[in-house]
């Protein structure tokens, strides 16, 4: 440890030297203001939450329609109006699901029964908070359209919005009638942004080769098409001698890309589609660059985009998506601008083919390795031949699904697109099968070790110093952040495990976890076998229950799962830990350790691990109610 620290001091004293005393105060500046922008940011458009279900019928105006299936629409409303003797509900906007008819847009006013449900909170401690989310978007409840569902006016101003929605349904539904599915979904997802139809099964298969980000509309998207239009168009204004005085064929170019990048996010959702908002942030100042005749790829441009980008909703530093992205830009940049030999010399046909495959490789492995912290920290899971998957895959990407995708878009109005739209079907099919190969050879190696918030942390200072120090010196910080990860960032396994919203127990055992209450198929069941990579099993060996309680005992602890108030005097004396849904009397609280409806609302999922040195449980809860955005609960109620 003391080897650890001095590495850390002689590491902070060459920070201060490199970045120079003034740089450090303006950046510890900069966190200071970043910090006080997301409370500006909460006040101003966060919205209350919703702590209890409310039910009845309300008015609301549609703020935006998120996706649509022939089955349903998930929408945004605002403007909640109770009708009748309906319970107010004092919240800035809801997201719900409403049936396909009537066909909604932005702007529309409707009318219809509704249930309105607190935003849960996180599965786990730890994990993704959705209250935090949607607190920062203005979401204050989700919702459902239980009957009576009624279109009161059409917005009939001129709206962008709805125009653009209409657009994107448009092609969406053109897309599904050539294709079927996976395919379909998978190129609605490419092209308008919509991933509410990929199956879970699409989703493993895709994570599992490394290709998830191809269904998700980013950087790699928007730089094959902006990037082709640039390219196209620079051509031919160059052949055709095109310029506006001082303003070359390039600098037109670049304008015209600029034109199609935003094309494109318009297409994609919008700002609201944060991960090709960003990218198009990205390539507007690669651009802007060009037209400026500076250097394109610089770190500096990124961190303007990240600026921007936190200006706009500071609560994006938080998301993984956000730090996915970054994290594979910052090593791109950051390598590419590293001092290196050039190789002069001209390459021939199998020369450049050999080229170009080893830059995709070395590209998605210094992308892979950039994010594999990330990726295992979010989703728990990492795809180890995703270089090999992302090989074989990105030349059809690059070369048949994307330009497909556009030039089938251009030839919709003229309803001539259903030959290239087969042909970008033809590529997904490919992509899907090889997706499926490289899976099937990862089987086994997805999972990682669980990681702590500390390894996070640990992660993003390691990307900090990378991106903030040049030449060699930048490599130091990930190398540092390895053993710093091994030694502080590794999580444990909990012995016990409580739902919030579910009845789930789970209790671990040497075959593995069990429940001792609730059912498997849950999303909190689903959410911790997937977490913790187990099969939790239905029914607890060795538990025993009656009317009153369940009783499970190992040679460590003992744990009472109370159902009746009639338990309590018993079975608060007799053991470790007293688990129930109901509110727990003062006297069983000083005689064991006590998990009632009290301590669940307050704290949300509770994570327990036993301290054999302490004879009694470790507890982490999900959730911090000293927080804006978690629903204010009533003690009793």
């Amino acid at each position: 440890m003391l080897s650890v620290a001095a590495v850390l001091a002689l590491a902070a004293v060459a920070t201060v030297r490199a970045l120079h005393v003034q740089r450090v105060v303006a950046l510890a500046f900069a966190i200071a203001l970043g910090a006080c922008l997301l409370i500006v940011h909460g006040q101003l458009w966060g919205s209350k939450m919703l702590a209890y279900p409310a039910y009845g019928t309300y008015e609301a105006v549609v703020d935006e329609v998120l996706s649509a299936s022939e089955d349903a629409r998930r929408i945004v409303v605002s403007q909640l109006t109770p009708l009748g003797d309906s319970r107010p509900v004092d919240i800035r906007r809801a997201r719900l699901v409403v049936p396909a008819e009537p066909v909604l847009a932005a702007g529309d006013r409707i009318r219809a029964n509704l249930r309105l449900a607190p935003v849960p909170g996180p599965i786990l401690p730890g994990a993704f908070d959705g209250q935090f989310h949607a607190h920062f978007a203005g979401i204050g409840a989700y919702g459902t359209v239980t009957s009576g569902l009624e279109l009161l006016a059409l917005n009939e101003d001129i709206n962008p919005i709805r125009a653009i929605d209409d657009v994107r349904q448009a092609i969406a539904d053109r897309v599904g009638a050539a294709l079927e599915e996976p395919v379909a979904s998978i190129g609605r997802a490419m092209i308008v942004g919509d991933q509410s139809q990929l199956t879970d099964e699409t989703r493993d298969v895709m994570a599992g080769a490394g290709l998830a980000h191809v269904y998700s509309i980013s950087g790699l998207h928007l730089s094959i098409v902006a990037g082709g239009i640039f390219a196209v168009a620079r051509f031919l204004l160059a052949a055709l001698g095109i310029g506006l005085g001082r303003l070359p064929a390039k600098k037109l170019a670049a304008i015209i890309g600029i034109v199609g990048a935003c094309g494109y996010l318009l297409l994609a959702g919008g700002v609201a589609n944060v991960p090709a908002f960003r990218s198009t942030l990205m390539l507007t100042l690669v651009f802007g660059a060009v037209l400026a005749g500076r250097r394109a790829l610089t770190m500096r441009n990124v961190a303007l985009a990240a600026l921007v980008i936190i200006l706009i909703d500071p609560a994006n530093v938080f998301r993984a998506s956000f730090q996915l992205s970054f994290a594979a830009v910052i090593a791109l940049i950051g390598i590419y601008e590293l001092p290196r030999e050039s190789r002069p010399g001209t390459r021939g046909l199998v020369g450049r083919v050999v080229h170009n495959v080893g830059v995709t490789a070395l590209t998605s492995f210094i992308a892979g390795a950039a994010t594999l912290l990330f990726s295992a920290y979010h989703f728990q899971q990492t795809a180890p031949l995703g270089v090999i998957g992302n090989v074989l895959a990105l030349p059809i990407v690059g070369f048949v699904i994307m330009p497909s995708a556009v030039i089938s878009v251009l030839l919709m109005p003229f309803a001539l697109e259903a030959p290239v739209v087969q042909l970008m079907g033809w590529g997904i099919e490919q992509m899907l099968t090889i997706a499926g190969y490289v899976s099937t050879w990862s089987a086994g190696l997805e999972t990682n070790p669980l990681l702590t918030p500390a390894a996070l942390v640990i992660g993003l200072a390691g990307l900090g110093w990378f991106a903030f120090l040049k030449d060699w010196w930048r490599l130091l910080g990930p190398a540092l952040a390895l053993p710093l990860v091994l030694l502080f960032g590794i999580d444990q396994r909990p012995h016990v495990l409580i739902a919030d919203t579910t009845q789930a127990v789970a209790i671990e055992t040497a075959d593995g976890m069990a429940l001792l209450d609730g059912r498997t198929g849950s999303f909190a069941v689903d959410v911790w076998s997937e977490h913790y990579a187990i099969e939790i099993a239905p029914a607890l060996q060795g538990a025993s229950c009656d009317s009153l309680a369940c009783i499970y005992a190992n040679d460590a602890y003992s744990i009472a799962l109370v159902e009746s108030p009639d338990a309590f005097a018993e079975d608060c004396g007799r053991n470790d830990l007293v688990i129930t849904r109901l509110y727990a009397p003062l006297f069983c609280q000083s005689l064991a350790q006590v998990v009632d409806a009290s301590s669940i609302a307050e704290g949300g999922v509770h994570w327990m691990r036993w301290n054999a040195a302490a004879g009694r449980f470790d507890i982490r809860t999900a959730i911090n109610q000293n927080r804006p955005w978690r629903p204010r609960y009533t003690a009793g109620s």
